[in-house]
């Protein structure tokens, strides 16, 4: 392998600490759960345990990818753009897996396999999100992107966005009773793709106000509480009010919406921590390189 093909370099070919941290930490949900299964701590199912963790984590690294375009905005922080090919590499890496984990619970049955997932609706969503992270993984080298052309590339990849939400249906059927992290991961998908639909009536007039996207972040929130108590109204008669009302007293722990507040108003926070810190400590510029007038650091574009 060249030394300029290996991850934790930039496109200068030098080491990139972010690049090599989150190269590191992409493993580490693969070894926690071989770890636990090798030590018999998932269960009396380990394997379906294992199963249904690559499933989730594929989800998770595709919603960080999905989260890099609002948050490099937010934060000012063009250069988090370098790591958004490794997570989506690595979505589609555990996908793969829990595929592969699935057709090993069946013993290899193939046959069994290509039924089910042609029978069971939810199986058939996650087998075309797979294929669909497949293409775009196949197609996020430098070469394919010279190929493609950078507009039909661009066009290509916005299948992510229907990859998300054929991801988050295909978990929100599949963890059957206990649906609240599929409410949550609803939730999150909510806000990104609101801020994106916001931020692109913009234009190009630089990042969505803090404000808008701290208002996004209320609204994905609400929307996923009322979502929820659809949902038990719907299939289990409970009143849609005491759901609600749930999402205000905790009498039943804190809810899907919650967590969407936490996570969402946590990037608010970071944001204002870095705009201070940039107030309190201006970058000194660089023997060679241009300031942005907006902010007291290099300006980078993305690739």
């Amino acid at each position: 392998m060249q030394k300029r093909f290996l991850p934790w370099l930039d496109r200068t070919g030098r080491l990139s600490p972010l690049k090599l941290v989150v190269f590191v930490c992409l493993f580490v949900p693969g070894v926690w759960v071989s770890t636990s299964y090798f030590a018999g701590a998932l269960g009396a199912r380990p394997l379906t345990e294992v199963l249904h963790q690559a499933g989730l984590w594929m989800l998770r690294f595709l919603f960080m990818a999905l989260a890099v375009t609002p948050l490099r905005e937010l934060l000012d922080w063009p250069r988090l753009v370098i790591v958004r090919r490794m997570l989506g590499v690595a979505a589609f890496a555990y996908g793969a897996s829990h595929l592969l984990l699935y057709a090993t619970d069946e013993a290899f049955d193939l046959g069994k396999v290509a039924s089910e997932i042609a029978l069971r609706f939810y199986l058939t969503m996650g087998l075309v999100a797979l294929l669909g992270l497949g293409t775009l993984a196949a197609t996020s080298t430098d070469a394919m992107i010279r190929r493609l052309g950078g507009k039909r590339w661009q066009k290509l990849h916005r299948i992510v966005y229907g990859i998300g939400v054929l991801g988050v249906i295909h978990y929100f059927i599949q963890a059957k009773a206990n649906v609240s992290e599929p409410f949550f991961m609803a939730g999150l998908y909510l806000w990104l793709m609101s801020y994106r639909a916001v931020a692109a009536t913009r234009g190009k007039k630089g990042p969505l106000p803090l404000l808008a996207a701290a208002l996004l972040v209320l609204a994905a929130a609400a929307a996923t509480a009322f979502g929820e108590a659809s949902y038990f109204w719907i299939k289990l008669g409970v009143d849609p009010l005491r759901v609600l009302a749930a999402n205000v007293t905790f009498v039943a722990g804190p809810r899907p919406s919650f967590f969407v507040l936490l996570a969402g108003l946590a990037v608010i926070l970071l944001v204002l921590l870095r705009r201070g810190a940039e107030l309190l400590w201006p970058a000194k510029p660089r023997p060679g390189v241009r300031l942005s007038p907006a902010r007291s650091h290099p300006a980078t574009s993305a690739p």
